[in-house]
């Protein structure tokens, strides 16, 4: 990827189909440039990816295209979340800041040193992180002008065991959390989502993780813009951590796309 190639994708959907699919997490890869101020060894900032990355995220949100009877759009970040994490706040309003994860992280997800202190995120934030809200705002835009509503699926994956930077990490971690809004998770989405997952194991609500994506240009105040999002625990699909997926990524893709065909009429 060459610094005039942008950081992520939006993947064409049907003309027709109000949904989006956020894939933010999915990618392992970060430019050179960036990989210069991380302070981890190569071998340590490999262990690093394999437990922050939602490993094959991408790739169960391919498939439930492919299966889906109405397309859904994709948006999907091609680079790691060591980059910038496009999914919290730049600014005193993210929590994860306590514990040095906030939209440019400068700690590991065992609270070591992933940054130096004193490091300024302002050049990533500049590079990567508003240019990934504003094409996002866009998508989103789009879909409203098109068919007059949008329901935004975050695809995510977490650890079966807690990690030492998870703030939320012991309440229940069932094999499909779904993380809510009171503002833009209408209860009609829920229930499809509970029955879209069904065959997939326990379905929990808000646990480990909650809330969902939506940009900030229409959260809190656009109605028409709901979203859900999607946490399947690793052990149901892959070999933890970093590991290879297995047969379970199509039955959860399976689900995903029942969920798609759900909310796209």
């Amino acid at each position: 990827m060459t610094p005039a190639e942008p950081s992520f994708e939006l993947l064409t959907g049907a003309g027709a189909s109000p949904v989006i699919l956020h894939v933010p997490h999915s990618a392992r890869e970060i430019p050179d440039d960036v990989r210069a101020g991380i302070v981890l060894d190569d071998s340590a900032l490999a262990r690093e990816l394999d437990h922050i990355t939602d490993a094959h995220t991408a790739g169960i949100a391919d498939e439930a295209a492919r299966l889906a009877g109405v397309t859904p759009w994709r948006f999907v970040n091609r680079l790691s979340r060591l980059v910038v994490d496009p999914e919290r706040f730049p600014d005193e309003r993210e929590e994860m800041g306590a514990v040095g994860m906030g939209a440019v992280y400068t700690r590991t997800t065992h609270r070591e040193v992933l940054r130096p202190d004193g490091h300024d995120p302002e050049p990533l934030l500049s590079r990567y992180f508003r240019p990934y809200a504003q094409a996002m705002t866009e998508a989103v835009a789009q879909r409203l002008d098109a068919v007059g509503r949008v329901v935004i699926v975050d695809v995510h994956s977490y650890p079966t065991a807690p990690l030492p930077y998870e703030l939320h990490g012991t309440g229940p971690r069932p094999p499909v959390c779904l993380g809510t809004d009171a503002f833009h998770t209408p209860p009609a989405l829920l229930t499809a989502a509970r029955e879209a997952f069904a065959g997939c194991g326990e379905t929990g609500l808000d646990s480990p993780f909650s809330g969902t994506y939506v940009p900030l240009d229409f959260y809190g105040r656009e109605p028409r813009v709901a979203a859900l999002m999607v946490e399947i625990r690793r052990d149901t699909y892959m070999r933890e951590p970093g590991g290879p997926a297995g047969p379970g990524l199509g039955r959860l893709a399976g689900a995903l796309a029942r969920l798609v065909d759900a909310v796209s009429g």
